[in-house]
């Protein structure tokens, strides 16, 4: 008999998870349906859908939600008694951005250089595939040895709160005993790693003006106020000098306890140019996983192309601010609030809307089902112990379901270690990873029925 006969099932299942991941790539589920036709999302809900009924999936349904987005929804009953566990992940995706940057079509699968290529592959349809691929490998040895329930969320990446909400509203419905989020990674592929916190975020956009009209740069240049330069002078005044975030009122000293993440590591990771400094103070693990940071995500002015010789009126940017666990995101919202509008200079008239907003976690790692995850880590990550590490991003789901469940246990794993760049272009996802994760979602889910 082989000595893992679930590794062995997962590996002969691999070239249909390739081949079921192409098609869900294939959707161009971006939830921003101002760009992205509603079709395309829709489209990849039902293909989830179709897959959880092919798997004996019980009460399968398409969630409407609040936000105009669908999340999918399954139920597959286990042995009588047993415990129930959530199973996350979502379809959605950021836009593909640069689709000249990509080396190969962002919305088809491509292998190469031994990873599969495309946007969604790690972050998180892949994420979809690996639970698949975990149920799939234990009806093939045994059984299910737990009630499961999925669900697969329509716009995670929109941060609009739409399954929160759906949840809020229907709390018996994602009700479990355990809990596992498939959005997050390892901290370096081969390194069995759960993420045991993430920053929560705000989101912001703020309107700067000055004029009631755009004028003539040399007839009234250098007295009238212009709303572009009012507004990059607010957006300066949210950085030190160093690059460290500051937010008036905002505590930035934190320090994260736990894994460290080396700077020349980290410079190959996030691909930092040649000469160019990481910005801000302390290891790079306070400050990704730690401390607060603010993005400026984009600024409404005139491009470049086409510019005439004007003094602009008015401007307006989008700006992010991750908020670090123990921090409460709207308490940080108010702060980043009350600094865009009272760092805009020359009186000029500043307008700020909140457009989205998530709370910071922090897991249980003491937990048993952090135990029954550790052990089966061992078992897909031979010779590895599990490691847990902060994530820098957000899963405003996950705040939701702590309060609607206190007694469930969160865990955290994926498929969005470093290489697999998501959020940019070429992302990717290596299919190792997806094997080995696969396996170790398998042994979790029986361990945590024995435990």
């Amino acid at each position: 008999m082989s000595p893992n006969p679930v590794a062995e099932t997962v590996a002969s299942l691999m070239p249909r998870a390739k081949e079921e991941l192409a098609a869900l790539v294939a959707f161009k589920s971006v939830a921003d349906f101002d760009q992205f036709p509603r079709s395309e999302s829709e489209g990849a809900a039902d293909w989830i859908a179709t897959a959880l009924r092919a798997e004996g999936f019980q009460d399968v349904a398409l969630l409407d939600t609040p936000d105009g987005t669908q999340s999918v929804y399954g139920h597959l009953p286990g042995p009588e008694g047993a415990k129930t566990v959530l199973l996350y992940a979502h379809y959605d995706v950021q836009p593909p951005l640069d689709e000249a940057g990509w080396v190969t079509p962002p919305f088809e699968l491509t292998e190469r250089d031994g990873r599969w290529y495309g946007r969604g592959t790690a972050d998180c349809k892949g994420g979809v595939l690996m639970h698949l691929l975990a149920l799939r490998a234990l009806k093939a040895n045994g059984g299910v040895p737990v009630h499961v329930k999925v669900i697969a969320e329509g716009s995670e990446e929109q941060g609009t709160g739409g399954l929160e909400r759906y949840a809020e509203a229907h709390p018996e419905l994602l009700a479990a005993d355990t809990i596992v989020i498939g959005d997050a990674g390892n901290f370096r592929v081969g390194l069995p790693t759960v993420t045991s916190t993430l920053r929560g975020m705000t989101l912001l956009r703020v309107k700067v003006d000055t004029l009631e009209g755009n004028l003539h740069s040399g007839q009234f240049g250098g007295a009238a106020p212009d709303a572009l330069a009012a507004l990059i002078r607010v957006l300066d005044s949210l950085r030190a000098e160093d690059g460290s975030t500051t937010v008036d009122g905002l505590a930035a000293d934190s320090t994260w306890e736990g894994l460290a993440y080396d700077e020349e590591q980290f410079r190959k990771d996030a691909r930092v140019l040649d000469g160019v400094e990481l910005i801000g103070s302390g290891s790079v693990a306070d400050r990704i996983w730690a401390r607060p940071a603010v993005t400026v995500l984009g600024i409404d002015c005139p491009p470049v192309v086409g510019a005439t010789p004007s003094v602009q009126a008015g401007a307006r940017a989008l700006v992010s601010l991750r908020v670090p666990p123990g921090v409460d995101a709207a308490e940080a919202t108010k702060l980043l609030r009350a600094h865009l509008e009272t760092r805009t200079p020359w009186g000029a008239r500043v307008a700020v809307e909140q457009i989205g907003q998530g709370q910071a976690f922090r897991a249980d790692t003491t937990s048993p089902a952090y135990q029954a995850m550790a052990d089966a880590m061992a078992v897909a990550y031979p010779g590895e112990e599990m490691q847990y590490a902060g994530q820098g991003g957000s899963i405003p789901l996950c705040n939701t379901l702590a309060a609607l469940y206190p007694q469930a246990e969160i865990l955290l794993i994926g498929l969005s270690e470093p290489e697999a760049q998501i959020h940019a272009v070429n992302e990717s996802v290596s299919p190792g990873e997806l094997e080995r994760l696969s396996v170790a979602e398998a042994h979790f889910l029986r361990n945590y029925a024995a435990s």
